[in-house]
């Protein structure tokens, strides 16, 4: 009879498997069309009994474990801050309440997120995980930050750089000064030009240059002395050069030399790059007047002045238009001026065994001791992967898959229960032989 009943607890053990994986096989179908959802798999494992001779029927357990290591495949979105990771790493989060509660900000992982900016701008999902990032500072670099934990990271946020401003750091010149100006009998008045520069506040300024030419009383000196003033500061003399030229092929009318006088204001003349910097009000400024031998800057030929060409770098002040993210997780912000900068850097978090993290709500994971500790990667570096933009990963459930398993579990569930009915008709009939 310990038989028979055995038979009647394995197919009760049955029922309640079954059950448990017809939940896996739900969850699956419902979150079919939820992107970043990692399906759950039903694992059955038996249970074996001693019967001191005689066979005990044990039965079956259920296991669950959620396939975190599997990615669904990527959709193309309108939205620029759509996020997904093409590859095994996760892209760094935290909730939202952690930042109004003002304490420590726990680190969650998820591997997609449609994010968008909040009232502050800060980048968030609609279920309120708030995306995470390294500054980017203003020379464009992050910085040592710590790679084994989330001490470094910051959420995004993009009203910051609502409004910005790129001040000029290089002028580049191309101007022809008149050769019959250095020759006997010039009158030696200065040719005049100004030049316009952008300030770290975004204001256009100028400074004014002027090409004195250096008289001779016979023949002709080629010579020059350029100086830089700041209309700004009552004409202050910024930068002041005596500039020689060639009279004799191949290199008529280039540069020969740029010396300066002991004491003169600005920044030695580099031969190898043809510029010297000046400083106007702590702003440093490379201008660039030509190298040696060089017909592609300051030249001196003919009679005529004339300003060939003036280009310069930065820009205005200039209003955000909108933010994308690049394969390298870079938050780019990009400006009606058409400048682009980055303002953060979003790492990509990887862990030895993704199947071990803690799956919370909205597709979000957290470490544990079983997933192993985790490190940040540049994304497209090591084994991570790259952040996709105006991207979504889908869920992993595939509906067709779960049918067929929802009917394999039905089949599965009913013969058990069939087994239970056959066992209680075998104890009924037991029960009839006394009679």
């Amino acid at each position: 009879m310990s038989g028979l009943f055995s038979s009647f607890n394995a197919s009760i053990l049955g029922l309640n498997a079954n059950a448990t994986r017809l939940s896996t096989i739900s969850d699956n179908i419902a979150n079919s069309g939820t992107a970043g959802y990692k399906r759950m798999r039903s694992s059955f494992h038996s249970v074996v009994l001693g019967g001191g001779g005689s066979y005990m029927a044990g039965g079956v357990r259920a296991s669950t474990m959620r396939m975190i290591d599997q990615r669904g495949a990527l959709a193309a979105t309108n939205n620029p801050t759509d996020l997904a990771v093409n590859g095994r790493g996760f892209l760094p989060v935290t909730p939202q309440s952690a930042l109004t509660a003002g304490g420590n900000m726990p680190l969650q992982l998820m591997t997609t997120g449609s994010f968008r900016p909040d009232a502050q701008g800060i980048l968030r999902t609609q279920s309120g995980m708030v995306l995470l990032g390294w500054p980017v500072g203003p020379d464009g670099s992050i910085g040592t930050p710590p790679r084994d934990s989330a001490g470094g990271l910051r959420p995004v946020q993009i009203t910051g750089d609502r409004f910005s401003s790129d001040p000029t750091t290089r002028v580049g010149l191309r101007v022809n000064l008149p050769a019959n100006d250095t020759r006997e009998g010039g009158d030696g008045s200065p040719r005049v030009m100004s030049m316009e520069y952008y300030t770290a506040l975004g204001a256009t300024e100028r400074l004014s240059l002027s090409f004195e030419p250096d008289v001779p009383d016979t023949g002709q000196s080629n010579t020059w002395t350029m100086r830089i003033t700041d209309p700004r500061n009552g004409d202050a003399v910024v930068g002041e050069y005596t500039i020689t030229f060639s009279d004799t092929p191949p290199d008529a009318g280039k540069i020969i030399s740029v010396t300066q006088a002991d004491g003169a204001p600005g920044g030695a003349y580099d031969p190898e790059t043809g510029t010297m910097s000046i400083s106007v009000d702590g702003q440093e400024i490379d201008v660039d007047i030509g190298r040696p031998g060089s017909s592609d800057g300051i030249t001196q030929m003919a009679s005529s002045f004339e300003t060939i060409a003036m280009d310069r770098d930065g820009s205005p002040v200039q209003t955000l238009l909108g933010v994308e993210v690049d394969e390298r997780g870079f938050v780019q912000a990009i400006y009606d001026s058409g400048l682009i900068r980055p303002i953060a850097q979003i790492p990509v978090v990887d862990v030895p065994n993704p199947n071990g993290l803690e799956a919370l709500e909205g597709q979000s994971y957290r470490v544990t001791g079983e997933s192993g500790a985790l490190f940040l990667w540049n994304a497209g570096d090591g084994p991570t992967g790259e952040v996709a933009g105006y991207a979504l990963e889908g869920s992993t459930a595939d509906v067709a898959e779960e049918l067929t398993n929802m009917i394999q579990t039905q089949r599965a569930y009913s013969s058990n229960a069939k087994v239970i009915q056959t066992v209680d008709e075998m104890l009924q009939e037991t029960a009839n032989l006394k009679r």
